[in-house]
């Protein structure tokens, strides 16, 4: 297996899984990264293997303890077998999209704790907005989600709806280190080759904020990119949905964590109201 670093789709049996492979075969070619389809089998769809020698009436019933076991072990086999023909299908549909040798990985236990453990592999992690067990709310935030988003240190790129073609993104810009960072990843990533880039400050209107915007707006256009700025007041989370839908973005670019008005977004309810109402997949940078 290559060392290189990899674009992390997370697959499961959610609506979601057809838009996490189309995005992340997306990724996977303007990166020219392998591309990994992860089935994680959580611990909580597992068989739960309990000791009832002790309990009252069943000590002597060593057939119905039989059986127990058996039927858990057919239960596991029956779960990784299933996970095994969604990496199959998600496989199939990463090399229609263009993908040539896609890796495939099953692994067992917590989804949180195995990206951590893959956390150095991982260039880009593609996730759906749903999961599973939340898959017939059309805009609820799986909690594994929200999970991951405050683990991992990489980059999460969190799909919503069906796939299209990105042509444009927002970034939200606060003229902190975290989003100047996001510029200089703008600048240099060829994920973002040819997009038309809207940089974004919410907050006043002061000569300040001008002077960062028209700063960071060159710097990105000596790096050869088309960049429109623009500087609203409000509520952050609505004037970002609103820009979004106004202008048709297709991507939303943000940093993770920070103390500034827009990156405490993903610190408390605000998290989950822009995962849940954006319209365009939101890509978190850590």
């Amino acid at each position: 297996m290559s060392d290189q670093p990899k674009v992390v789709a997370c697959i499961d049996g959610s609506g979601a899984a057809v838009t996490v492979c189309d995005y992340a075969a997306w990724a996977s070619q303007r990166l020219q990264a392998p591309l990994e389809l992860l089935h994680v089998l959580d611990h909580s769809q597992s068989p739960a293997h309990s000791d009832l020698s002790g309990n009252i009436g069943l000590g002597s019933r060593e057939h119905l303890l039989v059986e127990l076991a058996e039927l858990d072990e057919k239960r596991g086999r029956l779960l990784r077998e299933q996970g095994k023909s969604l990496l199959e299908a998600a496989a199939r549909r990463v090399r229609t999209d263009g993908v040539e040798s896609p890796l495939t990985r099953q692994r067992h236990g917590e989804l949180v704790d195995t990206l951590r453990e893959l956390e150095g592999e991982i260039r880009l992690l593609v996730m759906g907005r749903q999961g599973e067990v939340s898959d017939s709310l059309a805009r609820h935030v799986g909690s594994h989600l929200e999970n991951v988003i405050r683990t991992l240190h990489r980059p999460i790129l969190v799909t919503t709806g069906e796939f299209s073609l990105p042509r444009s993104l927002m970034l939200a810009f606060d003229n902190s280190p975290s989003t100047r960072k996001g510029l200089e990843l703008l600048a240099e990533s060829p994920l973002f080759a040819g997009l038309s880039i809207h940089l974004l400050m919410v907050g006043s209107d002061n000569e300040d904020a001008r002077n960062a915007l028209n700063a960071a707006q060159q710097h990105l256009q000596q790096a050869g990119l088309q960049v429109t700025t623009a500087l609203r007041d409000g509520e952050v989370e609505s004037v970002l949905l609103a820009y979004q839908r106004d202008e048709n973005i297709d991507l939303i670019v943000m940093g993770a964590y920070g103390h500034s008005r827009i990156r405490q977004f993903l610190v408390g309810s605000t998290t989950t109201g822009m995962l849940r109402n954006t319209q365009c997949p939101l890509l978190l940078l850590r």
